[in-house]
């Protein structure tokens, strides 16, 4: 698998709410080779405050060269990225990690919680490419609020896939979890589900799809210094008594692999 150390140039910058940002980088090496469910690890500051990269999941590339990411201000590296101007440049390394494996007989539920609904938009983008027919696939997105999620919601209604939401406070859609919204739907039969978001959504997802014999693929977050598997920070216990790093193993897992202990 191909990486790029590349100079990414910022070409759009977008404030969805208080903390949440989408940029739009100009990387034609990275947007070629980039699957699914893969991330690049972006420097963002040209000193070493701070030192390390920080891992994104890539939110959608276009044949034009540029890829996304979607994040929230959390920490002193996503702060200065939220304040990124257009024309700037960014070192930006990838893609890393392995992706989702598209089925395209397969009917695909697609389900993204938080932060989680990052690498859901490529997924879907791929998904609708490979397929001639759709009908059956379906979208569940949650947050916390609206106004985290409904900017989003016509990029993901462009590739005509029925749209389901759900919020904490109940301000769009179901007043509740995805994975409530995901147990209370029949699901298409033969379906493989797609995962992506905090831990306890997915220890969720996991359990409703064991129970209905579902394949179940999952992204997980882990906290990553370098992305290539040698710092071993991002590892995280699996079946068997072993252990599997995120970076080079994941982020994308068959659910059943991992250790859920929530």
């Amino acid at each position: 698998m191909s990486q790029y150390q590349e100079k990414a140039t910022v070409v759009r910058v977008e404030q969805f709410s208080e903390k949440n940002f989408r940029l739009t980088l100009d990387c034609p090496l990275i947007a070629e080779s980039a699957k699914p469910g893969q991330f690049v690890m972006i420097r963002t500051a040209v000193g070493k405050d701070p030192l390390l990269r920080r891992p994104f999941s890539i939110h959608q590339t276009s044949k034009a060269g540029r890829i996304q990411i979607y994040f929230k201000v959390v920490g002193r590296g996503t702060h200065i990225l939220a304040h990124v101007k257009i024309g700037e440049e960014l070192s930006v390394f990838g893609p890393l990690g392995k992706g989702f494996r598209l089925n395209a007989l397969a009917p695909a539920v697609i389900v993204g919680g938080g932060l989680g609904i990052a690498p859901m938009l490529f997924l879907a983008k791929e998904n609708s490419r490979l397929k001639k027919n759709c009908d059956n696939d379906l979208i569940i997105l949650g947050a916390r609020e609206k106004n985290e999620i409904a900017p989003l919601l016509d990029d993901f209604r462009q590739f005509g896939l029925k749209l389901l939401t759900a919020t904490d406070d109940g301000s769009l859609g179901h007043h509740g979890f995805v994975t409530e919204v995901l147990q209370s739907v029949e699901l298409p039969a033969g379906c493989i589900v797609y995962a992506c978001g905090p831990e306890p959504m997915m220890a969720g997802v996991n359990e409703i799809c064991r129970f209905q014999g579902i394949p179940c693929q999952v992204s997980v977050e882990s906290v990553m210094a370098c992305g290539m598997g040698a710092c071993l920070g991002c590892s995280r216990p699996a079946k068997k008594g072993t252990y599997t790093h995120v970076c080079l193993n994941g982020p994308v897992y068959d659910a059943e692999e991992l250790i859920w202990n929530i």
